[in-house]
């Protein structure tokens, strides 16, 4: 993982489920080159961890804030974590 690398976690309320948001997620990722996972939580939300060049990244966090267009973000919870040199995307 390249010295600039950052990771985000990011959490993300609404209408977010069963609307293709992580697919849409990992999508961006791969196109970036950015590593992480993104997952359903039992509260409804799509939690997701970004790791990569800062720029793509945010990115990434950027789109987490509207989602694919069947979405309805209410809010995003983006905490700053140290990169754990993650490759890859997944679905979890």
């Amino acid at each position: 993982m390249a010295e600039d690398a950052i990771r985000r976690r990011v959490t993300v309320t609404g209408r977010v489920q069963g609307v293709f948001f992580r697919d849409s997620l990992r999508q961006r990722a791969n196109s970036h080159q950015v590593a992480g996972w993104a997952t359903n939580r039992s509260d409804g939300a799509v939690e997701a961890v970004f790791e990569g060049a800062t720029d793509d990244v945010e990115r990434l966090v950027a789109f987490a804030k509207t989602g694919p267009r069947q979405a309805e973000v209410d809010s995003v919870d983006v905490i700053e974590e140290e990169p754990e040199g993650l490759s890859g995307f997944e679905i979890r």
